[in-house]
């Protein structure tokens, strides 16, 4: 098992973007966490084999309505989830409302 930790940048929030991240992760039966941060970004912790989380890097890519702008991916240490979840973060959008 490897845990990543991904950065996401562009039009990520308010567009269905963690719930289309949890369906591929659930698909390919990785485990980990979404969540939108206060500057505009999305942060994914995510653990499973190696080659399975190269394939969900490039299909996070594939999520309607996202304009994905950068996509930084770095190693972590080994993280332990159940499931695959969405936290709700503050986006910095929704306090502009």
């Amino acid at each position: 098992m490897k845990s990543i930790e991904i950065l996401i940048s562009g039009k990520v929030q308010r567009v269905g973007y963690r719930a289309c991240v949890r369906r591929i992760a659930t698909d390919l039966h990785v485990t980990g966490t979404v969540v939108n941060l206060p500057d505009g970004r999305v942060r994914i912790h995510a653990s499973a084999e190696p080659m399975i989380l190269e394939k969900f890097v490039s299909m996070i890519y594939s999520c309607p309505r996202a304009v994905i702008r950068d996509i930084k991916t770095s190693e972590i240490p080994g993280m332990h989830f159940t499931d695959f979840s969405i936290i709700k973060g503050e986006s910095r959008l929704s306090t502009e409302l």
